[in-house]
């Protein structure tokens, strides 16, 4: 199996990148966002919990959105691995991802693709998106930039962790979209 932590800030090309490679592999997406709207939308327990944290302005606590992650994880796949996105943030749930994978589906994380780029060219790709995708937070510069800062801070501590492992790579995230997803296939292909 591969096991891919995708790591990128808001408008680093994540979303496409994450396409590409789910097309390649043969890869099934797990994206934080996802659970939760699934959940909530469906008004299972872990949906009217996280929901219950939502509604008062607050984070949902790290168990909650675990157990969301382990009961997505224990679903039938006919895939080759999985894709994570959004999870893990800190280092609690790096470990706690760690033991979901280790646990449910006897592997181990492959490694942890990260996409760099400069703030600068972030800031002029989120706002050129706020243009046509209606998203209130992509037109604001200064929401923006406190959204590319609040990523780095959370995901310090995570990308440390995966570059002890030696699992940590990044890739440059500037460039023509199937250049990049060149670069991040080959990285792949050296782990499988």
């Amino acid at each position: 199996m591969i096991n891919i932590v995708l790591f990128g800030p808001p408008g680093s090309g994540k979303g496409t990148q994450a396409q590409n490679l789910i097309k390649k592999f043969n890869l099934k997406q797990i994206s934080t966002g996802d659970l939760f709207r699934y959940n909530i939308k469906n008004g299972t327990e872990l949906g009217q919990l996280a929901k219950s944290y939502i509604d008062k302005g607050e984070l949902v606590p790290d168990q909650v959105t675990t157990e969301m992650l382990k009961d997505e994880v224990k679903k039938p796949t006919e895939t080759n691995g999985f894709i994570f996105d959004g999870y893990p943030r800190t280092a609690n749930q790096a470990e706690a991802l760690e033991t979901i994978v280790k646990e449910i589906l006897n592997d181990d994380i492959s490694i942890c693709l990260s996409l760099v780029v400069d703030d600068e060219i972030l800031v002029e790709r989120l706002l050129k998106r706020g243009e046509t995708s209606g998203r209130t937070d992509d037109s604001n510069e200064d929401i923006i930039r406190a959204r590319i800062k609040e990523y780095y801070a959370k995901t310090a501590e995570v990308a440390e962790l995966y570059k002890k492992q030696g699992k940590y790579v990044e890739v440059n995230g500037v460039g023509a979209v199937d250049e990049i997803s060149e670069k991040l296939f080959a990285e792949v292909e050296k782990i499988k």
